[in-house]
């Protein structure tokens, strides 16, 4: 009964965050259980946007004057940069679920606070949005470091790939390159024993690896 007034008590604002910050709590709680018992890995592969925020994307893709597309390129014709946005997967299962619990619990504390709607609902919906893309770059992370101790280094071995960033000669520091490594495009430090660098765009052979981690290059 007590429950009951209380609820009749509240605005219809609040009623209504409410509604959606405690079945979203609830869902988060469930998925994050899963998660660490290993059931729920894959969860957001059912319903993904995948918006990838490509905001630093590197489109290395090097057309000839006459409109060819060089030979080897055919690989790296949607080249992405690791780094920044790229490929940050925003609008998942958790990160919706992630904005609506922000959203519902902040719209509860500031319309409880007495703090008028029109600025409520623009700071609620700021906040879920923070956090959406908090879990975006968390999960990319993960991601990244979860596919570096699954790869080989080694497997690279006898690939092409293209320079990056310049390797400068004799091993006198190390470039980065994109290879095809295990089934996907992946950057890795580079270094060569051509006495003159190899500059970005070049086209590589890797020839061995170095340290288990650095890749050992030569012109293509």
């Amino acid at each position: 009964m007590a429950i009951i007034e209380w609820w009749n008590s509240l605005s219809l604002a609040a009623q209504i965050f409410y509604c959606i910050a405690l079945p979203s709590t609830l869902v988060l709680l469930v998925q994050t259980i899963l998660m660490f018992i290993g059931l729920g890995e894959d969860a957001d592969g059912d319903v993904d946007v995948d918006t990838d925020v490509d905001a630093d994307v590197d489109a290395d893709v090097d057309v000839d004057l006459d409109g060819d597309i060089p030979d080897g390129d055919e690989g790296f014709l949607a080249t992405v940069d690791a780094e920044g946005f790229a490929g940050l997967r925003v609008f998942t299962v958790r990160g919706i679920i992630a904005f609506l619990v922000v959203f519902g619990w902040v719209g509860v504390v500031m319309e409880t606070a007495g703090i008028t709607l029109w600025l409520t609902l623009p700071v609620a919906t700021a906040s879920g949005f923070a956090i959406m893309l908090l879990l975006a770059f968390i999960f990319k992370a993960l991601m990244k470091l979860r596919s570096d101790g699954n790869t080989d280094n080694r497997n690279a071995i006898g690939t092409a790939g293209r320079v990056h960033l310049t390797i400068p000669p004799s091993r006198t520091g190390e470039g980065k390159v994109h290879v095809m490594l295990q089934g996907s495009y992946v950057e890795r430090d580079a270094v060569t024993d051509e006495d003159i660098p190899i500059p970005t765009g070049s086209e590589i052979v890797v020839v061995r690896v170095s340290g288990g981690t650095t890749l050992v290059v030569r012109r293509k």
